[in-house]
């Protein structure tokens, strides 16, 4: 069953402001300019909301592990813009190394692609989730049908390659607006962001990537790096790959466990007691 969408006090707020507007200008029209600043206040917030990947305003977005995961020093690498063929099988040898298992944002063009690549990732025991078809920086401007065709497109893409449907979703930048909501309950999607992230695309020195995931790293830390897409070192090597040896073993000397996003939403089975019997009656003598 889909989940059902419920908007946001913030979209409430919205439309609220524009039949407030709207009302105002019918009953007195010399007030449009007072309607037409508080139209594009709103307008202001809205827009804001969506160039945060954090905030939560326009719909539920997941940027931390819940408490029992937190509980159980649990913490999640996410690995966006992939699958890449000459970067993504050297991570998955080095989580492999490491014991550590991801959450691949995979892009859904990409994925067609590599169908071979999203396969593997999905073998050797890591989930494949949602980033969208086309990976277009315009995403956050497309209204409902487009945004839900992209959606849908790479959903059933790597759903097919993965065996399972994603569960979860990541728009390019993490940038989106009030439409991707309800487009995301359509499909049962939950939007997620991250606890902190080393801006790889951008940074080529490994070092102040590394610093910027581990600084006060805790349990129920959700971490974001890049497999496509990701910058290069000086000496031209993609930085995940001088990042994530360090990486993994920070997170190990801290003893936190990397899981998938799925499995950290995921209660584990009850601990029961073996069944006991009653004890026999005593035979008659």
């Amino acid at each position: 069953m889909r989940r059902p969408w419920k908007p946001t006090l913030t979209l409430k707020l919205t439309l609220a402001t524009h039949l407030a507007a709207g009302f105002s200008l019918f009953v007195w029209p010399t007030a449009w300019p007072w309607a037409l600043a508080a139209i594009v206040i709103n307008h202001a917030i809205v827009t804001a909301a969506g160039l945060l990947p954090r905030c939560d305003w326009l719909g539920p977005t997941l940027t931390r592990l819940p408490e029992a995961a937190r509980q159980r020093g649990e913490i999640a690498l996410t690995i966006d813009d992939g699958p890449d063929p000459d970067v993504t099988p050297q991570v998955l040898d080095m989580l492999d190394a490491a014991g550590v298992k991801a959450s691949f944002f995979c892009i859904g063009r990409r994925a067609r692609q590599h169908p071979a690549l999203c396969r593997e990732i999905v073998a050797r025991g890591h989930r494949i989730e949602n980033h969208g078809d086309a990976h277009s920086w315009r995403f956050s401007l497309f209204g409902y049908g487009r945004m839900k065709a992209d959606v849908a497109a790479a959903q059933a893409t790597l759903g097919e390659l993965a065996g399972q449907p994603p569960r979860f979703f990541r728009p390019t930048a993490g940038l989106r607006n009030p439409f991707l909501d309800p487009v995301l309950a359509h499909l049962d999607l939950q939007l997620a962001a991250w606890t902190r992230r080393g801006y790889d695309t951008r940074e080529a020195d490994p070092a102040i990537v590394l610093a910027r995931l581990t600084d006060h790293l805790a349990a129920g830390d959700i971490l974001l790096l890049h497999d496509g897409n990701s910058a290069r070192n000086a000496a031209g090597q993609p930085v995940i790959l001088g990042v994530l040896p360090e990486l993994l073993r920070i997170i190990s000397a801290a003893r936190l466990t990397p899981v998938t996003l799925t499995a950290a939403l995921t209660l584990p089975p009850l601990s029961c007691k073996p069944f006991s019997t009653m004890p026999a009656a005593p035979s008659a003598t």
